[in-house]
């Protein structure tokens, strides 16, 4: 089957590369992850990702002990782009050419972030990673996932969760009989106040009408039956 989606945005929360840790990167899981996004790679689709850095630090969290709070933030970016190196590192190591583009410039270990250079990767099937989130103070992993979708003009937003298969009106994990969506307008989702992304993200993937899918990253072929256009997850659209 051809894929869906030529060109995608994949989100992932900095804890997607914890594995069974309870801090940090597993190189293990990382790995898993680099294996699944070559399996998408394989079909030719151009592939760009946002990594969060909760498995680091949280700049609103630090901020809480007694740190300036957008000192906390550009600390919370830097942790991005230490996530971002390591996924490089496992993809490179299942033989995918992938490049780091720093919102913070760091020459040293990754490429500023241009936008014409970035489509210009993936154009030429290198998968790339964004790091440092927008480059600014208080705004999430998810709005810099919004606005580079937008950028690099991504039919879709995959949102890859750890053990979550999609949207649900409840915590599955603490509540049972929690019902799932299978779809979901970005106002039944502002309205119903589910925790999909943070409201300035919503807004803009709404008014540049990007769908998002909710999915389970930690399943196994999940990424792929997700691009290849199954009925996984919870879809978001306007």
């Amino acid at each position: 089957m051809p894929p869906k989606y030529k060109r995608v945005l994949l989100k992932l929360s900095g804890e997607a590369l914890q594995g069974d840790r309870s801090f940090g990167i597993s190189p293990t899981y990382t790995r898993y992850l680099a294996d699944e996004i070559r399996s998408i790679h394989e079909l030719g689709v151009e592939t760009a990702i946002v990594l969060g850095g909760g498995n680091w630090m949280r700049g609103a969290s630090v901020a809480e002990q007694g740190i300036e709070e957008a000192t906390a933030h550009y600390m919370g970016m830097l942790a991005m782009v230490i996530n971002a190196l390591a996924l490089q590192s496992q993809l490179e190591a299942v033989g995918i050419q992938a490049r780091v583009q720093s919102a913070l410039e760091i020459r040293a270990v990754a490429e500023p972030y241009i936008r014409r250079r970035a489509i210009r990767h993936l154009e030429k099937g290198r998968v790339v990673v964004f790091g440092a989130g927008t480059g600014n103070p208080f705004f999430t992993s998810d709005t810099a996932a919004a606005l580079r979708a937008a950028e690099i003009d991504a039919n879709v937003i995959l949102m890859g969760k750890n053990k979550v298969d999609g949207v649900y009106d409840a915590d599955p994990r603490v509540v049972p009989t929690a019902r799932k969506y299978a779809k979901l307008t970005y106002q039944e989702m502002l309205e119903k106040k589910l925790t999909v992304m943070d409201q300035t993200a919503a807004a803009l993937a709404a008014e540049r009408d990007i769908e998002i899918l909710v999915f389970d990253i930690s399943a196994a072929g999940a990424l792929r039956r997700a691009v290849l256009g199954e009925r996984i997850g919870t879809l978001v659209h306007s």
